[in-house]
């Protein structure tokens, strides 16, 4: 499915003094995954390859959720199939989605302002760096829909927080907050919800470009 960023529905695409945010934008359905929403977040990072102007890449989530993983009821009426492909298993490659976000050659951040569960966890493994509103919640809920993770939860993860540490989380589907996902070295930050997106800001603007160009940063306050 080639999709074009133009005809973008379920992922916001915006570049704005160097920084491209991604966006998933289901909010209704908690930002769960249907084909189209996993080929335009396919579409979204190779455009944000392409994108001069873009030195770094934020994905993020519309509230209340970050992703929550495949559409659940799409996939019980036979409109979605599951999408993890068991690399590690079948020899199968990555999904597309996950190979573009893995291949994007600019910094990636995953702002997670809420539940990432699921594919919606690969995501944010695929970032290079994992900055979490203290509303995030995190689960490599596969195995509870008798699947596998794809090859964030199977590479990414037990480098984060070792490989006993990932086997819990994998072979059991557990749930774990903000907190926790801070102390196992899962992100590196937890912060207040509302400050999460601090790109917004001049000052984390300044921040951004002040580290791009190997500088001291500038901070005004606002």
């Amino acid at each position: 499915m080639a999709i074009a960023t133009k005809d973008f529905r379920c992922v916001l695409y915006s570049l704005r003094d160097h920084v491209l945010t991604i966006t998933l934008n289901r909010p209704d359905r908690r930002n769960a995954l249907n084909p189209r929403a996993y080929a335009e977040i396919e579409a979204a990072f190779r455009a944000a390859n392409d994108e001069s102007e873009a030195r770094v890449v934020i994905v993020t989530g519309a509230d209340p959720a970050f992703c929550s993983g495949e559409d659940v009821k799409e996939m019980m009426t036979g409109e979605v199939r599951p999408a993890s492909p068991a690399a590690n298993t079948t020899g199968r490659p990555p999904t597309p989605a996950a190979m573009a976000a893995l291949e994007c050659e600019k910094p990636v951040i995953a702002a997670v302002n809420g539940s990432a569960v699921g594919w919606g966890m690969e995501l944010a493994l695929y970032a290079d760096i994992r900055l979490a509103s203290e509303n995030a919640k995190f689960a490599e809920l596969f195995v509870k829909r008798g699947l596998v993770a794809d090859v964030g939860g199977f590479y990414r993860l037990p480098a984060l927080v070792g490989p006993s540490k990932a086997a819990e989380l994998l072979l059991t589907g557990n749930v774990i907050d903000a907190r926790e996902a801070l102390r196992i070295g899962l992100v590196s930050e937890v912060l207040p919800h509302a400050d999460l997106m601090l790109f917004q800001t001049e000052d984390h603007r300044e921040g951004v470009k002040s580290f791009l160009e190997k500088r001291e940063p500038v901070f005004k306050g606002r």
